[in-house]
């Protein structure tokens, strides 16, 4: 029997983000993800060791003291900048510490929606209208991406980082409103969108050549915006909102998501998992909102619902996505 894979976790944890807006560790875990993982590690029989954020990978490597490891896991999001979910990668690479995951550059690529939009479209992959502005002086000099009411957010962010209730925006005055709020409170360039006013999905893909659709999930819809519940939840009122499921799912239909999600998947050269969001537009035709190389593990999130769903551990589906990474990186 084969020695067990020593196995890195890079990770950030809830708490830890170094100021910035009042959001800007939503898309850290808690200990309670980590955990997690480690369970799967162990439970494909391999050994799971702590590394801690990039910057105490960075310093753990500059120091020449880190433990020998076979591979990592990586699910640190970083800080400020559009490269920041990349630091990880970068550093695992200069290390020549193979990883799981998709590598740097996808990760930069995918975090910003507009690139991610634009390399999808060509793919084949359809897209809601959309323009980038950085101020809103520059908004005054470029044409709107269609009719009212359209979509503001930051350009380089996730977990809907950045969205209120405000986002979704009626005239010119609250988009000029929202645009100046993005470029000041997240120092980066506003991505404009046509609103779509129909039902949401993410479709989770795990594995490679080809990558496995999981059973698509729809996502609740705040009935007063229409705006994504899951983006609203830190700004939910005493009581919280009311929502609604406008959407069906068909065997057809989810095979049709489950496609787009492949293609753009491929489009953007992921590796291992991926999470792929859609929403239809006013004729009921899915629309590519973004992809999400590095989605959360956590326990409320999208795989420990897919857990669940299929009657599964979450421990137990974060084994086999590990088992198809190393198996893609020559160590199963």
């Amino acid at each position: 029997m084969s020695a067990p894979l020593q196995i890195g976790l890079v990770y950030d944890l809830l708490g830890s983000a170094p100021g910035g807006p009042a959001d800007a560790d939503a898309e850290y875990e808690p200990i309670e993800t980590v955990e997690a993982l480690e369970g799967a590690i162990r439970l494909a029989g391999h050994a799971p060791v702590r590394l801690g954020s990039p910057r105490e990978l960075l310093t753990g490597l500059g120091r020449g003291v880190l433990p020998k490891l076979d591979c990592a896991w990586n699910i640190a999001e970083g800080f400020g900048t559009r490269n920041r979910e990349a630091w990880a990668p970068v550093l695992l690479e200069m290390a020549g510490i193979p990883a799981l995951g998709s590598d740097a550059l996808t990760l930069s690529t995918s975090l910003d929606k507009a690139w991610t939009l634009e390399l999808a479209a060509a793919a084949g992959v359809p897209v809601a209208g959309h323009i980038s502005a950085a101020s809103a002086a520059e908004l005054e000099r470029l044409a709107l991406p269609g009719p009212f009411p359209l979509f503001v957010k930051p350009r380089w962010e996730g977990t809907a980082k950045g969205i209120t209730p405000a986002s979704r925006v009626e005239n010119e005055a609250a988009l000029a409103r929202e645009v100046a709020r993005i470029v000041r409170d997240y120092r980066q360039p506003a991505l404009i969108e046509c609103f779509l006013p129909g039902a949401e999905y993410t479709v989770t893909l795990i594995g490679n050549e080809p990558p496995r659709a999981l059973p698509v999930l729809q996502r609740a819809l705040e009935t007063g915006t229409g705006i994504g519940l899951h983006a609203l939840e830190r700004h939910a009122p005493a009581g919280g909102f009311a929502h609604a499921l406008p959407g069906a799912l068909s065997p057809a239909f989810e095979a049709e998501l489950a496609a787009l999600a492949v293609r753009a998947f491929r489009a953007l050269a992921c590796r291992d998992f991926a999470r792929a969001d859609f929403r239809l537009d006013a004729g009921g035709k899915p629309v590519f909102l973004e992809l999400n190389p590095l989605p959360t593990f956590a326990r409320d999130g999208s795989f420990a619902i897919l857990a669940e769903i299929l009657g599964r551990t979450l421990e137990d589906l974060l084994a086999e996505v590990l088992a198809l990474g190393l198996a893609r990186l020559g160590l199963a």
